[in-house]
């Protein structure tokens, strides 16, 4: 997922994707021309769009405060999240490694909804004391006479609330999925067998959403839902989503456990072709690159790993300035390289190239390059050795 770096909070990196501007967007201007101006006539339209914007960007804060209270009780649990994404749908942390006890991943998982339910408690109560203290009997008026403070913290006290009652639903990979799934496993000790049914749930629930969003396309009318083609749009795009993620949630436990406690040292490629740094580009173009198959040279000087360099790197370069360069100035040094260890689990490595949106990593031994980790061998070993390709159910 390409995404831009935010902030840093408790040594955990806060980014933002690029999906994010389409829901900010979408709150904005909902709320700015349509609630608000229904709650408040009277505002000016700046005052409205004010509220709108500062309403979007706090309930963006709610949702990372959501996701840091998931990986603030991981690490308490052992699970490191180094990386919270804000995108479309809220936020994900990233974890280092799934949960290893199902204790840990009930209080992990539960943090998030609850935190959000504070959050909700705490921005409606003063709008509640207001509305309490108030002689004005009619809704309507109680609401015109809020101002814009309180008009904000009210909507955003509704809307944490929606959030975590949403996110309680026993649907993985929702947070109240992901609970489920930690009492399943407790009760059978059977991790895959409780993920399996905790998907197949989420999955349920997905085609629910995607059937009712188009019932609402087609002009029908749900409790709860409302109606619209829009929302019907919108609802079975969250459907979608979520359908999609049960099922790769699931299928990445059953990569796990075929890749956990294998070494990456048994898939990598041992036979490799290396290159030193002053060789001209040209050179190394025209007797490496076009004849093998290799994609990424280790580049050593001293015997030691001093870069990489890969067909994209020398793609930068305009083919009239290869002869005059050398690889020391097309490469990537050592200090922006991600490498592996030969004993890492391939599970892990994996991981690793799909995070940094990498085809291969060097692989080390004793501080020396030992081969070099592709992403199609591991998913070519996987394909020989039972890749999960079925549904859960």
């Amino acid at each position: 997922m390409r995404s831009l770096p935010l902030m840093r909070i408790a040594r955990i990196d806060v980014a933002v994707d690029w999906s994010l501007l389409i829901i900010f967007a979408l709150i904005t201007t909902s709320l700015a021309s349509g609630l608000f101006p229904q709650w408040h006539p009277g505002w000016a339209p700046a005052t409205s769009w004010l509220t709108a914007f500062a309403a979007a960007v706090l309930f963006f804060a709610s949702v990372l405060a959501h996701e840091l209270s998931h990986a603030l009780v991981g690490r308490a649990n052992g699970i490191q999240v180094k990386r919270i994404t804000l995108f479309i749908f809220g936020g994900m942390a990233q974890m280092e490694h799934e949960p290893d006890r199902w204790r840990a991943e009930l209080w992990m998982a539960i943090m998030g909804p609850v935190t959000s339910l504070v959050i909700g408690v705490l921005c409606i109560f003063p709008a509640g004391w207001a509305a309490h203290a108030s002689d004005v009997p009619d809704l309507e008026r109680l609401l015109a006479n809020l101002d814009p403070g309180r008009t904000l913290l009210l909507w955003l006290g509704q809307i944490n609330i929606v959030l975590a009652i949403f996110n309680l639903v026993p649907a993985f990979p929702l947070d109240g999925g992901r609970v489920l799934r930690a009492v399943l496993w407790g009760a059978t000790h059977d991790l895959r067998r409780a993920t399996r049914w905790a998907s197949a749930l989420g999955q349920l629930f997905a085609w629910i959403l995607i059937a009712a969003g188009i019932a609402m396309v087609l002009g029908a009318s749900l409790p709860y839902l409302g109606s619209g083609a829009a929302n019907g749009v919108w609802l079975a795009f969250i459907g979608w989503f979520l359908n999609n993620a049960a099922l790769m949630s699931y299928r990445q436990l059953l990569t796990r456990e075929l890749l956990q406690n294998v070494p990456i040292g048994r898939l990598m490629v041992r036979q490799l072709e290396t290159v030193w740094p002053d060789m001209p580009v040209d050179m190394f173009v025209s007797n490496f690159l076009l004849r093998s198959d290799q994609r990424a040279f280790p580049v050593l000087e001293g015997g030691r790993l001093a870069g990489l360099v890969c067909q994209r790197d020398v793609e930068r370069l305009p083919p009239a300035q290869r002869h005059a360069k050398s690889l020391r100035e097309v490469m990537k040094p050592m200090n922006q390289v991600t490498a592996a260890d030969v004993n890492d689990d391939a599970f892990d490595v994996l991981n690793l190239l799909v995070q940094r949106d990498i085809n291969q990593v060097p692989v080390m031994e004793h501080g020396r390059v030992a081969g070099l980790a592709r992403r199609a061998d591991i998913l070519r070993w996987l394909a020989l050795h039972g890749s999960p390709k079925s549904a859960p159910g």
